[in-house]
Parts: C-alpha cells; structure tokens; sequence
C-alpha cells in the first residue's frame, strides 16, 4: 500500500468528520460504567461568525475530549451557544436599521422576538459548522441554547429558589448605566480608561451671607444640578466651623447643607466636595448615611432631565460645557487644572457610563464572599495558571450586590407578575408558560418587563445543560464537570458566578480545575498619514509582512488585541481553507502557553502545514518499505533478542515521549505536549531511525529486516495515535492506512508494542482508539546517554563536511586517535554501522598514535581526535578558512586578555563572570594552538 505523494487536506477533513458522526463516536452514555470526563462549552455568542478566540478555547478542549476519550474515559463535550442580550439585541438592531430603516420601538415585543430568533437560527448555524470545520467532537444530540426551553425552566426555577431564600430583592440603588444600550450594567461590564480633563474649582455662596462662598473642586461640574449636599472630611480642622451651615446651588436655587464624613479625601481639591446621590456611587452612601434625598437629573438615554431647568434636554457632555460657561459668566469658577481620571465604559457598546439611580433587582452575592474564597483557598477548585488567584481573591474583596435586570426586550423576562390592583401583591413562577393565577385573570396581572443579566443564566450553565432543576442520569454521572478551559478576561462575569451557583444549588462547585488561556493578540501594521492620523494596512497589504518579509522603515507594526479596526484579526476558516484544520489546531497548542497575551504569528501556520506534510511523508516512507510485511507477520511481534542500540534508543525515547506527553495534557501545558510530540517524530524518528533503518531495509537478506519494519509500523502507529488529539484529521486517515494493511486476527502476548498495537488496530477508528502508555522499563537512559555521543559524533562530522562544501554523495573515510580502553572509543567501535549510515563513511579506522595525516580537516569530540582525509582541490579553500578562523580568535584573545587586565573591571565585575572570561580565554588559546598546528600542516 502506497501513500499519495502530499496530503490534501480538504476531502480527508470532510470524509472523516462525517465517518465520525454516522458512528456516534461523539456520544456520551450516562450509564456507562467507565469514569466520566466532562466539559461544557463555553457557549459562543450568537452574534455573528467564530473568531480566533473561539478556535483556540475550541481546539483546546476538543485535544482533552479525543485524549480522555482514547483513555478510555466515558467523555461529554456539552455544545452549545449563548443569546448574549445586550450583544445580540445591539446586532439585530443595527442590522434592521441598516436593511429596513427600522428602529426597534418601530416593533411590537413579540415581533422584535422573531427578527432575533431569525437572526439566532442563521448564525447559531453557521457557528455550528465553524465548530464541526475545527474538528470539534462534541455530543451534538445535547446541543443547548442559553434561551432555550430547559434552560428557561432552569433560570426560572434558580431564580425563585434564590428570591425565596432572600438573596434576591428589588431596590432603588445606583447602577452602571449604558445610555445607548439604555440598561443597567453590572460592575464585570464596565471596562475603564484613563482620560485627559480638568477640575473645575467653582464657587458655592452661602445662604445667610451670599456674597461669600465655599470652593469645591469637581471633575463633573454638569452633576451639580442634582447636588443635596457639601461635605468635607470629619478630620479636616479647617472647615469644622462651617459644618452645618448651608449654601445654594447655582441654576437651580436648591438650598443644601455642609455635612462631615469619613468618605471625603482632606487632600484632594479644596478639601470640599459636592454630593450627588443619584450619580455617584460614595455620594450614594453618603446620601444613605445622612438621610439626604437622590435627585436624578438623567433621562434613559443620557439627557439631563427637567430638574435641570435651563439645562434641560443636553446631553450629559453638552450640559457640562453649558454649565461651565455660564459659571464663568458669573464669576463662581476659581480655577481650572488639568486632570487625569479614569471613566468607565460599557464594554458592549462603549458609552460613558453614567451612575444612575433606578429600581434594579440584585442578587444578594456579598452572602457568598467566604464560600467564594474557601473553594478557592481550599483547592476544591485549582486557578492554572495559579497567579490568577490574587486577581480571583481581589474580586471577591470588593464584591458587591449583583445588579441582575436589564432594560432589554433579549433575554430571559424576570419571572415575577404584578397585580395591577396592589402593586405589592406579586407571583414568581419557575414553571412553563404563565402562573396559574395569570392564567385565570390575565387583565389582572403583568409581567416584569426587565430581562435578566446574560451571566445568569450562564453562571449555571455546568449543570442546566445536564438537565437540571431534574434529577437526570447525566447530572449524576457528569457533574460536576472535570474541568473548564476559558479566556482569562472572563474570571469574573463567569467562572466566580459559575462557582457561586455550583455551590449554592448544588452544594459543589462546577469543576475541580479551570485553565485561564491567554488572549490572542494579531500584529497591527500602520503608517502615519499627512494629517497626522494612521493607516492600518489592509489584510492584502500586510500579509507579506505576516509571513516574514521585513517592512520598510515607514511601516509600524505592534502586537495588539484583534480588532477590524486595526486590520489585525485572522480569520479562523481562511486558515483552515489555505494550511488545512491540523495545522491551524497544532498552531494553536503550540501558541497555548500560560501567559496572559498569545502573540498569533501567521508563520506558525505555514510551520505546522509543513509538519503535517512531514507526518505524511514519514509515514509514506514507512509504507513503502513494508509492503512485503504481512498483517499475520506482524502480529507475531518483535525478536527481542536482535535489537540494535538505535532499536533500543526509539523505543527508550517514543515512551519517554509518550510519557511527558501524558503528562503535559494533564497539567494544560498544551504547547510542551505538542514540541515534545514534534521533537520525537521529526528529529528522532524521521532524521535519525528512519536513517539508520534505510541500510537493513535495502538489504532483503538481513536478518534484522522484518524486525526493523515491524519497528517503524509500531513507532508510526503509536505516534499517530499520540498526536491524534491535536491533529486528528491526518492521523485518522493514516489509522485507517495501517488498519488496511496490519490488522491481524492473531493475537500476541510476545511483546508489550505489538500486542497494544493490535489492540488498537481492532478499534473501528484512531478516535476510539487506545492512547499510548509508556512501558517504563524501556525508558533506557543508558542507552540514549550513549545515543547522544554518537550523535555528537555525527554533528562534528555533518559540520566537516558542511565547511569543506563536499556533496552529499561523496564518500569518505574517518580516522579516530584514542586509547584502546577508552570508553567513548569502544562506544564508537560498536557503532560504526551507526556513523556510517548517517554520515556516508566508507572506512573508520581506530589508532592509539597521534597519526597527523597530511592533509585532513580535525576536530575534538570529547577525548576523541578525529581526522578526515580531505581531496587535494579542498586544501586552498580550507587554507582559507583556518586563516580566518585564526584573525578571528586572535581578535577574541585580545579583546578577553583586555578585559581581564582591566583592574577597575575586575574590582566590579562579580567573580562569575570573571571565572566565566578566564574559561573563554583558555578555550581560546587552545582552539588557536590547533587552528595554527592544523595551518602548519597544510604548509607541509
């Protein structure tokens, strides 16, 4: 059997994925009696395409899913995807604007549903392909949707059981509000910036005496028309005379009072600052600490209200430069200085936020700091990389209420009725369809017109996908799920909320273990316009750059977070399209360190295109040697007692492989798993066995040869198998290939390879396969300590014949001076097939004299002097390199014996570094002593 001479990607891709499908491969059974390994997705918005963030989390778990799976583990990877309110309804409106002309109020409820749930169906669709393109093998028939009607059962019931144990109440209370999305937002949903601005130093005259005044310094000027009160610090001694005394607002003529409270920062401004109750959050908890009252002076959508008289109907940002103005017109700004402050942003729509003061519903979280903390402290759940706990342990020391409603038409509609008749009578319902009593007297009641926070219904995703609020089959055996892969970013709107609920209806959190992956940044590349503005370069324009050209000086470049703004975002499916899904995913792993930033370099790409071919090749080289080896051959296993050094030395080095490998999975080093993977098979299996197999492969009289075939078909075998998790299209088809040619009904019990090899080969695919586990007692460290001086050995003589420029295909002879009981020389005696099989020697011959041969290329390898007689037409040219090498290390002599004769240098330079100098210059000095004696050689 024969390989074609390249892999193509697309057609094997698509065949195996759906042979994957039509056999159920990727179906969990909740009573099997293998151990469970479980991971719900983190679902993916519905909002448009994947990106590469989703192909990486995606690639991720799939690699432990197919791993835990091939170790015989009964495996569930929930798919499935999320409604994502504000994102979703923010999409949906954009695109009936743009396509209609519509606006959302141009819609009934009901028929803003519909264009949602239309717009839900196409991209749900699509993200579904996406996600089947990458290979993933997730159980299908458990797809869920965040909004679907088990999930809906789900949020409902969580709800009344939470707003029946007290930890859910209705307030009025001081929310990040987004005037352009027109909700609330919870604190995870601001992001902040620090901006360039002023404070404004205005002046507050006094009731009883209004021609003096107090001076209070703001950031927020436009806010005063909500003022209730002044306050200064209870310690600050300068305005303790002033405490009780009341000033008037400007504009609206509010009389208000000066009050003391710890709150207030004697060091900033004045000393002085207004309260605003109703649009900041320390001015709130003055405002309840003193009893003052909150006027709001905000419409929904960012205005200032008719509290603000004159003022009314500016934006927030027009009303402060109105309200600055007429200040100065009237004399009561001081002074004005520049300022830095940070303001918050909706991280969605990327409005100023706005604190504003609305009836909200809020989950009661501040009862959950403790079990929050102690999981974590505890170790029931495991932070990797562990450095996120701090960040995890800050979160939870500045938690507050969870703000949970949102002004929304997407979303879960917060489950509660109220009687039109007695507002205070209300019904929460955790069923289907409508409250009984709304049923009967549907006039009498209405719904809450809120939806609840997307993270709410997120935050149980773990086990309402299982089949919760019932008691199922799959949460018994499923949760809690084994672990979580997710973006760091999302620590706090998701995993602490996820472990919050796990412990609060389930009295467990969701998962022992979460991996934080870093977020992948695209490199940017700009040039600065006349203007002074910049250019990102179109996809066309960088790519060139992207796979290594070097950009002119007037291009800049900088790694940052991927944006189509910036032109910086590679798309996941031009990927797999141009280098196929295996190298794409192996990209991924490779990139998958535990740092907080993955720098996605697009040569990484072409990288791991060249692995899979090299993967292919390997194994075509394999098959066309072993065509006359039979599967019942095979079967019969290994001769044991005819294993060469290099024999011994792949076995050693494939289950020290296949044991890091294991291990590496399980510590989430997914880029270490894969290098040790590509180390072993490139550089060992194919640049050196499969090198010194060739010799007794061409030989049909060897009695190693059916040893030596059988060896390569259980390296290859147990290396596609290790690799499948990451790269499971090509191992599939290449399992398939030996499966055709090696599957035997004869069973063996001669030798631990072949007998597994078989094992696997009676699977109907690699996915269902056995992983490879290492046999420890053939990790022979002896054996590759020996291996790794010959290959020393061979280096030094591959370098000869690089500098002296001699072809490929000319042969040579070696001689080597050593003492006849020298073990490295009796290491080599035993092993000249070894170098002559690498290195293309016709002849070695040993000595215990220094034999200068007259004209020879030589170099030191350990206590081995080993010469090569080198053709006559090579002498000038090798004259001309030893002349070079010479000028060279008489510079580098020079310069060391300059240094160390410095005596300031060697009064502060630390004595490491001096005894490091003092070694370079011996190693110097004996390198010339050989170069001039090689030199004189060649004069004689």
């Amino acid at each position: 059997m024969t390989l074609s001479k390249s892999y193509e990607p697309q057609e094997i891709e698509k065949k195996w994925y759906l042979f994957w499908e039509e056999k159920q491969f990727f179906k969990a059974d909740p009573t099997s009696l293998k151990p469970a390994f479980c991971i719900c997705m983190p679902p993916p918005n519905v909002t448009g395409v994947l990106h590469m963030g989703h192909a990486l989390v995606n690639t991720l778990q799939d690699v432990l899913i197919r791993w835990k799976r091939m170790s015989g583990y009964e495996t569930l990877w929930v798919p499935g995807t999320d409604h994502a309110g504000i994102a979703t309804q923010t999409v949906v409106e954009r695109h009936l604007l743009a396509t209609e002309g519509k606006r959302r109020k141009d819609f009934t409820r009901e028929e803003f549903f519909q264009e949602i749930w239309k717009w839900k169906e196409k991209s749900e669709s699509q993200i579904l392909n996406q996600l089947k393109k990458l290979g993933c093998s997730c159980d299908w028939s458990r797809l869920c949707f965040t909004m679907d009607k088990e999930r809906n059962l789900a949020v409902c019931t969580l709800f009344k059981k939470m707003f029946d144990d007290g930890l859910i109440y209705r307030g009025d209370y001081l929310v990040n509000w987004d005037p352009i999305s027109q909700t609330a937002l919870a604190d995870d949903e601001v992001e902040y910036e620090e901006k360039s601005s002023f404070l404004w130093y205005i002046n507050y005259c006094f009731e009883e005496a209004p021609e003096q005044f107090i001076t209070v310094a703001t950031t927020r000027p436009e806010t005063m028309l909500g003022d209730t009160a002044l306050a200064v610090s209870i310690r600050d001694e300068r305005y303790k005379h002033l405490i009780g005394k009341r000033v008037i607002v400007p504009f609206v003529k509010r009389s208000i009072p000066i009050i003391a409270d710890h709150l207030v920062d004697p060091s900033f401004g004045t000393g002085v600052v207004k309260v605003t109750p109703a649009h900041d959050l320390n001015d709130y908890q003055m405002g309840q600490t003193h009893e003052l009252d909150s006027i709001n002076i905000m419409t929904p959508d960012g205005r200032i209200n008719e509290q603000g008289k004159e003022f009314s109907g500016l934006t927030m940002q027009e009303a402060r430069v109105a309200i600055v103005d007429a200040l100065q017109k009237r004399n009561l700004i001081s002074r004005i200085e520049p300022h830095n402050h940070r303001i918050g942003i909706s991280y969605r729509s990327k409005a100023i936020i706005e604190p504003y003061l609305s009836k909200q519903w809020f989950v009661r979280v501040s009862q959950f700091k403790d079990r929050l903390r102690q999981v974590v402290e505890d170790k029931k759940v495991h932070l990797i990389p562990p450095h996120w706990e701090n960040t995890y342990f800050h979160w939870i020391d500045h938690l507050r209420d969870w703000c949970i409603s949102r002004q929304l038409w997407w979303g879960h509609q917060i489950p509660i009725w109220y009687n039109k008749n007695n507002p205070d009578q209300i019904l929460v319902f955790d069923g289907f369809n409508l409250p009984l009593e709304v049923q009967k007297d549907p006039d009498q009641w209405y719904q809450d017109e809120d939806v609840l926070d997307t993270w709410f219904s997120s935050a149980i995703w773990p086990f309402s996908t299982l089949g919760w609020p019932h008691q199922t089959q799959e949460l018994k055996k499923f949760y809690p799920n084994s672990t979580l892969i997710t973006g760091h970013d999302i620590l706090f709107f998701w995993v602490a909320r996820m472990i919050l609920m796990g412990e609060y209806v389930l009295n467990q959190p969701p998962f022992p273990e979460v991996f934080l992956h870093g977020l992948i940044y695209g490199k940017s590349y700009w040039r600065h316009q006349e203007n002074s503005s910049i250019a990102y370069l179109t996809h066309a324009e960088r790519l060139p750059y992207e796979l290594g050209q070097t950009p002119p000086s007037e291009i800049h470049s900088k790694w940052e977070k991927m944006s189509k703004s910036k032109g910086n975002i590679i798309d996941p499916l031009e990927v797999i399209d141009f280098y196929g899904t295996d190298a794409m995913r192996m990209s991924l792993c490779a990139s998958a360190t535990q740092a907080r930033q993955i720098d996605l370099d697009r040569r990484r790409f072409e990288e791991f295109k060249n692995f899979v071919n090299k993967i292919w090749n390997g194994a075509r080289f394999v098959f066309m040697n072993i065509e006359d080896l039979s599967a019942d051959h095979f079967a019969t296993g290994l001769d044991l007692s005819i294993l060469a050094l290099e024999d011994h030395w792949i076995f050693s080095l494939l289950n020290r492989t296949i044991q890091s490998v294991n291990g590496y999975l399980k510590e989430y080093a997914f880029d270490k798993a894969l290098s040790t993977a590509y180390d072993f098979f490139w550089n060992q299996f194919c640049a050196y066995y499969v090198e010194l197999a060739k010799p007794t492969l061409a030989n049909p009289a060897s009695p190693s040869r059916e040893n030596k075939q059988k060896i390569l078909s259980l390296v290859l075998f147990s290396s596609i198998r290790l690799l499948h998790p990451i790269a499971p299209f090509v191992t599939e088809e290449l399992f398939d290939k030996i499966k055709q040619k090696l599957d035997s009904q004869i069973e063996n019990k001669t030798d631990p390879y072949t007998q597994e090899a078989l094992i696997s080969l009676k699977r109907p695919a690699c996915i269902v396969s056995n992983y490879p586990q290492a046999v420890l007692e053939d990790i022979r460290f002896d054996v590759e300590e020996t291996f790794t001086f010959l290959d020393q050995v061979t280096h030094a003589i591959r370098t000869i014949r690089a500098e002296m420029q001699m072809p490929p295909n000319m042969a040579i002879d070696l001689f080597i001076q050593a003492p006849s009981h020298d073990e490295q020389r009796m290491a080599l005696e035993k092993n000249c097939d070894f170098l002559k099989a690498l290195t293309r020697i016709q002849s070695i011959t040993f000595t215990e004299d220094v034999q200068i041969l007259p004209f020879s290329a030589q170099t030191l390898v350990g206590s081995l002097k080993l010469q090569i007689p080198l053709p006559q037409e090579l002498k000038i040219r090798e004259k001309i390199r030893l002349v070079k090498e010479k000028e060279k290390l008489i510079q580098q002599q020079n310069k060391l014996r300059t240094q160390l004769a410095n005596t300031h240098f060697l009064e502060k330079a630390p004595s490491s570094l001096v005894s490091t100098l003092k070694d370079n210059l011996f190693q110097a000095e004996k390198k010339l002593e050989e170069t001039i004696e090689k030199l004189d050689q060649l004069e004689d």
